[in-house]
């Protein structure tokens, strides 16, 4: 189960790492943001779930 929360946030991390090119590519601020938001969300996510963990 640990392992399936590290992929998951592995995976919006680079949902969100490519929204912000994309967003950056098309002038998008809006893109940019949500590309921002969700890589920030699967960090803290990410940190939370391996600090429950221990």
């Amino acid at each position: 189960m640990k392992y399936v929360v590290a992929v998951v946030a592995v995976l919006a991390v680079a949902v969100g790492v490519a929204g912000i090119v994309l967003g950056e590519a098309d002038d998008s601020p809006g893109l940019q943001l949500l590309g921002a938001l969700l890589v920030i969300g699967a960090i803290g996510f990410g940190v939370r779930a391996a600090r429950r963990g221990r």
